[in-house]
């Protein structure tokens, strides 16, 4: 099974994250999308990565979203085990935070779009 491609803690939970015309977003409402880029966006942390399968690096992932979005963030940081599909944990400038679940193609973007 693929990524959500959605907010799964935090801010704007159940929300679908998106790539559109090369812009990430998040669909807060209807015509009104919270774009993933410089201007929004203060500091964004992989929960996921290469060392994800060693107990060790689950519990500092887990520390790091309980850190930022508190139990489900340490729930999710801890069980984020599959290929292809990244848990990343996003701070917005107006202080809000979310974790998102997405895939590959969305990740690549949002690396390209915050360099």
């Amino acid at each position: 099974m693929g990524a959500q491609n959605k907010v799964i803690a935090g801010d704007y939970i159940g929300k679908i994250a998106g790539v559109s015309l090369g812009q990430l977003y998040i669909a807060t409402s209807f015509g009104k999308p919270m774009y993933l880029n410089k201007q929004n966006v203060e500091a964004y942390e992989l929960i996921t990565d290469e060392q994800r399968k060693s107990a060790a690096s689950g519990v500092i992932r887990g520390a790091v979203g309980a850190t930022l979005l508190g139990p489900v963030g340490l729930l999710a940081g801890l069980s984020a085990k599959n290929k292809g599909i990244y848990i990343v944990a996003i701070k917005f400038r107006d202080g809000k935070n979310s974790l998102l679940e997405v895939d590959d193609k969305f990740y690549k973007a949002l690396i390209k779009t915050m360099f």
